[in-house]
């Protein structure tokens, strides 16, 4: 039976990643996400799932022990946050090109450089266009609540092994800071050697007779097979763009006005709207849950019987571009953000959107 309990968004992702039945976790402290390997550490999991907690000694030695145990199909994961993520980039791309599955929790921060340890949603372009070098994506993921931290651990495991590819959990500071009600389960066990071999064949967990060995690399030294390999990875995305789209709705049906925003910033916009909506201006909110892939298809109709849109984001304007390229001129794109660390008010929001459509 579920049960309810008071949790951080950084303490659920810890909770989740116990009772999903994750076997590893690799990580190093940073604001604002340090609760998460602070739970890992005072719940124990070692002594109760034999799940490992292991604080590496930098985020370039914690992707890479990441890196080692997804070769062996484990369920591993890290976190960190956003300058964090930025020493993690190589790794990231190494196991993109070894097609390995992993979780990577980033709890974003303001920057660029060291920046501010208040929230931000800055890490967009970082993660939805790569963020290493190389031809490759990783699937990203948006959580809005403390809610989501807990559940999107499984769901990003699920999406991990299905396309053997690393998803990246995208939470801004305020959602791994926000304390709420979240409805957990009961503790699923860790996979036995012989699930991970039925789900994870390719993994390199010793050769048994009448199999060749496995090797993962993501070296390729010869121009042909490189280029071959990358439509692989092709392939690959095009099936997650078309069967991995993810969104929320709120007030869209009969809206003339659009909000896109994701995290923190939809949950605002709700507000924001319900704000226009008393005053008559028929607003709505699209929430992008996977960033990537993104849901362009539903922003292409939306932006199709709508006066215009606004993408309102903590930053100074990233995931706008995708949205201008969704829309592809259908309609007026507006944008609206905040940086630093500081966060907009849904009066803020309701202010802008009517400079915007010069409805003041």
């Amino acid at each position: 039976m579920a049960e309810k309990i008071l949790l951080k968004g950084n303490e659920a992702i810890a909770i989740s990643a116990i009772r999903n039945g994750v076997d590893g976790f690799f990580g190093y402290p940073i604001t604002p996400q340090s609760e998460v390997m602070e739970t890992l550490m005072k719940e124990k999991p070692w002594e109760t799932t034999g799940m490992v907690v292991l604080q590496a000694e930098s985020e370039v030695a914690s992707i890479n022990m990441v890196y080692g145990g997804a070769c062996c199909g484990k369920k591993v994961m890290t976190s960190s946050s956003s300058p964090g993520i930025s020493l993690m980039s190589e790794g990231i791309s190494y196991i993109a090109g070894a097609e390995l599955p992993c979780v990577v929790v980033d709890v974003m921060r303001g920057g660029p450089g060291l920046g501010t340890i208040q929230p931000s949603q800055s890490d967009y372009s970082q993660s939805v266009k790569g963020g290493g070098h190389g031809d490759y994506h990783c699937i990203v993921i948006a959580p809005a609540s403390a809610q989501d931290m807990y559940d999107f651990v499984d769901w990003g495991f699920e999406l991990a092994f299905k396309y053997r590819n690393p998803v990246i959990i995208l939470a801004d500071g305020i959602i791994g800071q926000l304390m709420e009600k979240v409805e957990i389960h009961p503790v699923k066990p860790r996979r036995t050697d012989a699930e991970i071999l039925a789900v994870a064949p390719w993994a390199t967990t010793g050769k048994p007779a009448g199999r060749e060995r496995n090797i993962i690399t993501s070296l390729s030294l010869e121009a042909n097979t490189q280029e071959a390999f990358n439509r692989k990875l092709l392939a690959k995305y095009d099936a997650i763009r078309e069967n991995e789209v993810k969104f929320s709705e709120y007030l869209t049906e009969d809206a003339e006005y659009i909000f896109v925003a994701f995290g923190c910033s939809s949950r605002i916009c709700e507000a924001a709207t319900d704000m226009l909506r008393e005053e008559g201006i028929r607003a709505g909110v699209l929430r992008p849950i996977t960033l990537y892939p993104f849901p362009e298809k539903e922003i292409a109709r939306l932006a199709s019987k709508v006066k215009s849109m606004m993408s309102i984001e903590l930053n100074l304007g990233q995931m706008v571009e995708d949205v201008r390229l969704a829309v592809n001129g259908r309609c007026p794109v507006g944008f609206y953000g905040r940086q630093g660390g500081n966060v907009y008010t849904p009066e803020e929001i309701a202010d802008a959107f009517r400079k915007f459509n010069n409805l003041k």
